[in-house]
C-alpha cells in the first residue's frame, strides 16, 4: 500500500491510501495538459511502503487495458467532474471507488462531487442557457451537435460497450448490440426533433393574434441509475439538449465510467461550455442537493420508488421544480393456453433474465394457464438451466454479475425470504462462481400472492411462476401490485391478447414479446412506477414550458 501526500493547484493537500495498482496507468494524462498543473507527490515512508516517483492524482485519465476474446485495446476515461466545459477536481479532494462486479476488485477511483460542486455546475448551466445555449442556439445547430455526438459514439461503439461490461457487468455482446446501438439511435432520434419543437396558432377573433411557444424550461437536473448507465443517460440528455435545456447530470456512483467517457465525447462534439455538466457523487449528498436546488427548474430521476418519493418531496419543499420519475416495477407475463409455448418460454426468459434481472420492466411474475403449466415449466426450467453465467467478455455468456455486493446481498435476501415463506426453488437459488457478484437464474414455484417475492421488486434474475385458469381473474392478479410499468401477454388469439393488454394497468404492454424498446416509443409507468414518459415525442414535453402570446391587433378600450 502507498500513502501519499498529493498536492495540486486545484486542491489542498490530501492523503490518499490505495494499492499501487490503482495508479498503474496514471501516466496517461488528460489533454490538453497545459490546462492543469501536475501535482507534486510527497511519499510518506512507513514500513511496507515504497517510494513512488511519478504519480498523477485525479482528475486525470484512467487507462484500462482490455485483452479479451471480444475486445482488445486501451480506453482512456476522464475521472473528474465535468463543469463548464472542463474536467475539474472536487471541492473536498475526495474520491469514490469504482468496483469491478466480476471480481469485486477496484477498477479505479473517480473524483467525488459535493453540493458545492453542484452549485458550480448549476451556475455554469445558467450562464450557458443565458448566453450560448437555450434560445441562443437554434434547433438546426442543436441537431448538428447531437448528430456529431452520435457520430462519435459510433466511432467509439466498442469502447462504450467495453466500459459498460467492465463496471456494470453486463455482457459485452449485449452492451454492444443493444445498449450502445439503441443509445446512438436515441441521440439521432432527438437530433431530428431539435428543429421541430413547435407551438400553435390559436383562433380567438380577427382582432387578435394568439400563438404558443414551446420554450426550453432552463437548467435541468438528471439522476441516472446503474442498471443501464449509457442508455439512461441518453434517454435523459437527448430530449433535454434537443429542446435547448442546460443539463447537470449525476451518474450512479456504482457505474460512472460510461457517463464520464460520454462527457469527453460531448466535449469533442463541440457543445457550448456549461450546456452539459456532470457531477459524480452519492445520492445522499449530490442527489439530495440536486433535488433541493433552487437553481434547477426540472429534475428527472430513474431508480427506486423509495428514492423517487424523496426526490418529489424535496422538489416540492424547494422551488416546486417540475419532476419526472421512472421508477420500479413488478411486471406480469401472462401465458395463455393457446400461446406458442417455445416462443413464450424464450421471451419469458428474456423478460426476466435480460440484464441479469436488473431491469425495471423485468417480467418477474409469470402466470401460466393451468392447461399448459406443466409443459411450460418443463421447457422453461430446461431453458433457464442452459443459460450461461460468467465473464461478461466471454461471447458465450448470457448473464454476467449483479452490479455490486449490495445488490447481490439484496437479491440473496429475497431468495432466502422465498424459501422461509414456503416457496419452492425449481432452479437456481445459489451464487455462481467463487468471486464476483454472480447469482444463478432462479425460478420459484408454489408461491402465494402475499409473499414478498411476489409483491416486491427484487431487481435480479429471480422469478415466480403461478397457475391461472380464469381470464378475468388473471387480469385482476396482474393488476394486484403497487406498480404499473410493463407487462407481457402471450397468445395466438389477437382478440384475447389485445383485450387483455387493454385491461392491464401498465405503461407498456408487449404482446408475444418482452423488453423491446425503441427511441420513438414512449416508456413510463402507471401507479407507483413513475410520473411522465421517457422517449418518443412525449419526452419533449418534460423539457419545455408553453408560453401563450396574445397580440392585440385592433381592440380599443
Amino acid at each position: 500500500m502507498e500513502e501519499l501526500l498529493l498536492r495540486t493547484a486545484a486542491a489542498n493537500t490530501v492523503r490518499v491510501r490505495a494499492p499501487l495498482s490503482t495508479y498503474k496507468y496514471a501516466a496517461a494524462v488528460r489533454k490538453p495538459a497545459q490546462e492543469r498543473e501536475h501535482p507534486t507527490v510527497y511519499p510518506i515512508h512507513h514500513h511496507h511502503t515504497t517510494t513512488v516517483a511519478a504519480i498523477v492524482v485525479m482528475p486525470e485519465t484512467y487507462v484500462h487495458k482490455f485483452d479479451t476474446p471480444v475486445f482488445k485495446g486501451e480506453i482512456s476515461i476522464p475521472l473528474g467532474l465535468y463543469i463548464d466545459g472542463k474536467f475539474v477536481d472536487g471541492a473536498n479532494g475526495t474520491f469514490i471507488d469504482v468496483i469491478n462486479p466480476s471480481n469485486g476488485k477496484l477498477i479505479t477511483k473517480i473524483v467525488e462531487g459535493t453540493p458545492k460542486d453542484l452549485d458550480a455546475a448549476v451556475a455554469a448551466a445558467h450562464k450557458a442557457f443565458e448566453t450560448t445555449w437555450g434560445l441562443h442556439t437554434n434547433g438546426f445547430q442543436r441537431a448538428r451537435l447531437l448528430n456529431k455526438l452520435a457520430d462519435l459514439m459510433e466511432q467509439n461503439a466498442d469502447q462504450l460497450a467495453a466500459i459498460e461490461a467492465l463496471d456494470n457487468g453486463k455482457t459485452f455482446n449485449w452492451a454492444r448490440t443493444t445498449d450502445v446501438d439503441h443509445s446512438i439511435r436515441c441521440i439521432r432520434y432527438y437530433a431530428g426533433w431539435a428543429d421541430k419543437v413547435q407551438g400553435k396558432t390559436i383562433e380567438t377573433s380577427e382582432a387578435k393574434l394568439v400563438y404558443t411557444r414551446h420554450e426550453p424550461i432552463g437548467v435541468v437536473g438528471q439522476i441516472i441509475p446503474w442498471n443501464f448507465p449509457l442508455q439512461m443517460m441518453v434517454w435523459k440528455i437527448g430530449p433535454a439538449l434537443a429542446t435547448g435545456c442546460s443539463v447537470v447530470l449525476k451518474p450512479s456512483e456504482f457505474t460512472p465510467l460510461s457517463a464520464l467517457y460520454m462527457a469527453s465525447l460531448i466535449d469533442q462534439a463541440g457543445f457550448p461550455a456549461g450546456s452539459f455538466n456532470l457531477v459524480n457523487g452519492y445520492g445522499g449528498t449530490v442527489g439530495q442537493a440536486m433535488a433541493e436546488h433552487n437553481g434547477i427548474e426540472k429534475i428527472a430521476f430513474t431508480g427506486s420508488t423509495l428514492v423517487g418519493r424523496k426526490i418529489m418531496e424535496a422538489a416540492a419543499k424547494s422551488n416546486l421544480k417540475k419532476v419526472t420519475l421512472e421508477l420500479g416495477g413488478k411486471s406480469p407475463s401472462i401465458v395463455f393456453d393457446d400461446a406458442d409455448i417455445d416462443e413464450a418460454v424464450k421471451w419469458a426468459a428474456f423478460g426476466i433474465y435480460y440484464n441479469h434481472g436488473q431491469c425495471c420492466c423485468a417480467g418477474s411474475r409469470i402466470y401460466v394457464h393451468e392447461k399448459i403449466y406443466d409443459e411450460f415449466m418443463k421447457r422453461f426450467t430446461a431453458h433457464t438451466k442452459n443459460l450461461k453465467v460468467g465473464d461478461p467478455f466471454d461471447p458465450e455468456v448470457f448473464q454476467g454479475p449483479q452490479v455490486s455486493q449490495q445488490q447481490y446481498d439484496r437479491i440473496m435476501g429475497y431468495i432466502k425470504s422465498g424459501v422461509e415463506d414456503g416457496a419452492t426453488i425449481a432452479v437456481g437459488g445459489e451464487r455462481a462462481g467463487q468471486e464476483g457478484y454472480f447469482i444463478q437464474p432462479t425460478i420459484f414455484t408454489n408461491v402465494k400472492p402475499s409473499m414478498k417475492i411476489v409483491q416486491e421488486e427484487i431487481f435480479g434474475p429471480v422469478c415466480v411462476v403461478l397457475k391461472f385458469k380464469d381470464e378475468d381473474d388473471i387480469v385482476a392478479q396482474a393488476n394486484d401490485t403497487i406498480y404499473g410499468l410493463a407487462a407481457s401477454v402471450y397468445s395466438q388469439n389477437v382478440t384475447r391478447a389485445l383485450s387483455t393488454a387493454h385491461k392491464i394497468r401498465a405503461g407498456t404492454v408487449w404482446v408475444n414479446a418482452a423488453n423491446m424498446l425503441y427511441p420513438q416509443v414512449p416508456f413510463g409507468g402507471y401507479k407507483q412506477s413513475g410520473i411522465g414518459r421517457e422517449l418518443g415525442e412525449y419526452a419533449l414535453d418534460n423539457y419545455t414550458a408553453v408560453k401563450a402570446v396574445q397580440v392585440n391587433l385592433h381592440i380599443s378600450l
